[in-house]
């Protein structure tokens, strides 16, 4: 059976476009379109759709309210975000909103079906950049909630030059340790820089056997107690 899909986004030349280049793909029917947020919790009363593609910067009701109203008063439809916005404060606020995917709008055809199946099938509809994007804040997470460091660094090192040395440890670049820890390129930089004469190490392998001799990250697969 194909997916019952309602497009919302407040861009009448957008929205008609999302729902021709849908009307081209396999199993999908789109049943309305909405040009703000009070239509498409409007619509979704109406018709019951399967999933919703929802624009978040809309008039009067903004997409991140739409999809928690949808959530809370109709759980059987699934909300999908299909936004030109891929940052922090829109990717985050659209998943606790009760979102299951997130696209931005130069996805193709089939990304936005594949992710339509996913969340049909209980899965999330995520883009690989949203996925990266998710893995970088996760790993944030993972340093803040992870084994404390040592009370005493070794060698001078601060506090945040430790953090950073765990993520080069996990294998992280200049640009996502950056974003990770919200901290400039330029900032992380320095950090390294620091590191590299505290510790001795002359480059970033140097640098993460380091931080295996210290104790201050584990190899993979090691187990941690």
């Amino acid at each position: 059976m194909s997916a019952r899909v309602v497009v919302a986004d407040d861009q009448s030349v957008v929205r008609e476009g999302i729902v021709m280049l849908l009307g081209l793909l396999p199993g999908i029917e789109v049943v309305g379109a909405a040009k703000d947020g009070d239509e498409a919790v409007a619509l979704v009363a109406e018709m019951s759709p399967d999933v919703v593609l929802m624009d978040l910067r809309m008039p009067r009701c903004d997409g991140v309210e739409a999809t928690r109203r949808i959530r809370r008063e109709h759980p059987g439809t699934q909300v999908v975000v299909l936004t030109t916005f891929a940052d922090d404060d829109s990717l985050f606020t659209a998943l606790q909103a009760g979102a299951r995917g997130y696209l931005t709008k130069d996805a193709r055809g089939e990304e936005i079906a594949q992710a339509v199946q996913a969340v049909l099938s209980g899965e999330a509809g995520l883009s690989p950049k949203v996925q990266s994007r998710l893995l970088e804040r996760l790993t944030a997470q993972a340093v803040a909630a992870g084994a404390p460091l040592p009370a005493e660094l070794p060698d001078g090192i601060t506090p945040r030059e430790a953090e950073v040395l765990v993520l080069i440890a996990d294998g992280l670049s200049n640009v996502e340790i950056a974003r990770t820890l919200h901290i400039s390129r330029a900032t992380v930089k320095t950090h390294i820089n620091n590191l590299f004469s505290k510790s001795g190490a002359r480059d970033r392998t140097g640098a993460v056997r380091y931080a295996y001799g210290r104790g201050l990250a584990h190899p993979p697969g090691t187990s941690v107690t």
